[in-house]
């Protein structure tokens, strides 16, 4: 749809009205149709037209309708008369700066997913000053602006933005205690939440959910976390193996948007996750038919048997050693399909289940690229020290053990390269080394190469598509990177709170951060503007509201709060979301003439 200006001429006058226009599909072609009049003489103005070119888009369905518009400042009745006042000049000052962009931008996706009304709603008034839907917000976009704790967010962070004008609390309500109090107030709510946002996803972006991807990391602690059963030092995806850590498995949508997480005891493998969040998954939204697309760590026969079991369906990554058993496969260089430029997959039947499950073997050349040069790097290395050992010790023999020991460190540090070496200490006469017998495995050194790129999947999805199935495994990546969001831009770690409940609550704040993110994202994506709010968010940092003040020549100092405006490329990312932000100053002190 679009809006038209028309021209008549009658009585030689020449009269000017609009019409709202659809263009229609006729069996003689396109055609022209009138949908409604809009307007005469003298038009529309240009707000106006903005107007209605956004209905024409909502009609069409190319844009939602808008939801409720924020309101920093007061509007003015449109008919109200002009303020005037002679201003000195020389006694402009501006003062209170406060960050506005990125707080504003948080607000918009809260209202947009509608947790502004799921709080007011499962969070009852009680006789506190401010309710806690609130103080969730204020957690929440304290989080989704990169603060690291609630400590800081009531010393240092609140004072210095915009939230006291665009939420009505003051700075000094806002302090650690009643922060805390509100992590305590939001946590039960946890698995309404989960519901709450899949059908937020279902209206906004037209989310399916029949594909469900799951991975697991963990995040670390500051402390000693006596108090936290569920801390435990385990396999530290951080490298952060000195301290105390939980797991945090996280569902998402092949789109990436987070779905559902739980929080595991830091020790707790990762394959012995899977029939938990599948059982929680079912207890929150009811047993379905879906496809589980899990990573290779999580992958056992007793996992499998249980997805089975369910009548789930999977796709799930492989050990490496399991492409030995499809080498025929793999040489061969038939019935491969190009899904993507460098990669192509084929699809192989189960040797022993057919009919049951399949495997689609992938290779990728940049992936090849990326390995062989690794094992090219490690091989020349591990050959020149272990060869620099061997002289040294032909020159000088040395205890055994200790020789042993730094073989092995030398091998722990080049792991791509070990297996193809053989390395056997000789020793002399007084049982001291006194030198090395290396050797290199060709044919591990051959097979090294052919399998370069390769990658298996393993399924029980029938479908004879191996580009489809590839597809479905790739947007695993989703996950991973709604991990690298979580623990870069959100500040997932590490954790300063000591108590179970309250490191929970923290989890969630960091979940409900990650869910504004990636639906900011998604928002982004579906106005053709990529999918990467960190150009965006950079941008919007720039963005200050202040106060002006100006003596003025019949009267008190006259106090103005105007939001900046921003540069031309934000405005033109603000405009394309459809976020308008405030023009109009608010009067903080009015003008007073004397004389009146």
């Amino acid at each position: 749809m679009f809006i038209r200006r028309n021209r008549r001429k009658k009585n030689g006058e020449v009269y000017e009205y609009w019409t709202l226009v659809e263009s229609v599909r006729t069996p003689k072609g396109p055609r022209q149709r009138v949908v409604a009049n809009i307007g005469k003489d003298p038009g529309l103005d240009e707000q106006e037209q903005l107007g209605w070119e956004q209905i024409g888009r909502i009609l069409d369905g190319e844009e939602e309708a808008p939801e409720e518009q924020l309101s920093l400042f007061e509007e003015e009745p449109a008919a109200q008369a002009p303020l005037w006042a002679n201003v000195n000049l020389r006694s402009i000052q501006v003062k209170r700066l406060r960050q506005f962009g990125k707080p504003y931008l948080a607000m918009a996706l809260w209202r947009r997913l509608q947790l502004h009304r799921f709080f007011e709603e499962h969070l009852p008034a009680g006789r506190e000053r401010f309710d806690w839907d609130q103080i969730a917000f204020v957690l929440s976009c304290g989080r989704f602006c990169e603060q690291a704790s609630e400590l800081a967010l009531a010393e240092r962070w609140y004072a210095k933005t915009a939230l006291e004008d665009l939420i009505g609390i003051p700075a000094k309500k806002i302090y650690d205690n009643r922060l805390y109090r509100g992590l305590d107030a939001i946590l039960p709510l946890r698995e309404k939440l989960f519901s709450h946002l899949k059908k937020r996803y279902e209206g906004w972006f037209g989310s399916r959910f029949e594909f469900l991807l799951y991975d697991i990391t963990s995040t670390y602690f500051e402390g000693e976390c006596k108090r936290n059963p569920q801390a435990q030092r385990g396999y530290s995806r951080d490298s952060r193996s000195d301290c105390k850590q939980v797991c945090i498995g996280l569902v998402v949508t092949p789109e990436g948007l987070p779905l559902a997480y739980e929080v595991f005891d830091g020790n707790r493998a990762d394959v012995t996750t899977v029939e938990d969040i599948v059982d929680a998954m079912e207890k929150q939204y009811g047993t379905a038919d879906r496809i589980w697309v899990m990573d290779r760590g999580m992958v056992s026969e007793a996992n499998l048997d249980y997805l089975r079991e369910k009548g789930a369906l999977y796709i799930v990554g492989t050990p490496k050693s399991r492409l030995k058993a499809f080498e025929r496969e793999l040489l061969e260089q038939e019935d491969w399909n190009e899904v993507h430029e460098g990669v192509e997959v084929k699809l192989v039947e189960h040797p022993d289940a057919p009919g049951l499950e399949q495997y689609v073997l992938c290779r990728s050349s940049a992936r090849a690229n990326k390995e062989r040069a690794m094992l090219d790097k490690q091989r020349e290395r591990l050959r020149k020290k272990l060869e620099e050992l061997d002289r040294s010790l032909r020159k000088r023999p040395r205890n055994p053990e200790k020789t042993g020991r730094r073989i092995g460190r030398w091998l722990g540090r080049n792991t791509v390269a070990e297996k193809i070496f053989s390395v056997e200490v000789e020793q002399d006469e007084n049982g001291r080394a006194s030198g090395l017998a290396i050797e290199e495995d060709e044919r591990k050194v051959e097979w090294a190469n052919h399998a370069h790129g390769a990658y298996l999947l393993r399924t029980n999805c029938l479908n004879k598509d191996p580009k489809s199935l590839w597809r479905w495994y790739i947007q695993l990546t989703q996950a991973e990177e709604a991990f690298r969001c979580s623990k870069s831009d959100l500040g997932l770690r590490p954790v300063f709170h000591q108590i179970e409940e309250r490191v929970q609550a923290h989890i969630l704040v960091c979940f409900l951060s990650l869910v504004m993110w990636r639906s900011l994202g998604m928002w982004l994506c579906s106005k053709g503007l990529g999918n990467c709010p960190r150009q965006l968010l950079l941008e919007l940092d720039e963005v200050r509201s202040m106060d002006i003040i100006a003596e003025v020549k019949s009267g008190t100092p006259v106090r103005l709060r105007v939001v900046g405006k921003p540069d031309r490329l934000c405005a033109i990312l603000l405009q394309q979301l459809g976020l308008k932000l405030p023009t109009r100053p608010k009067i903080i002190e009015n003008v007073v003439e004397k004389n009146q």
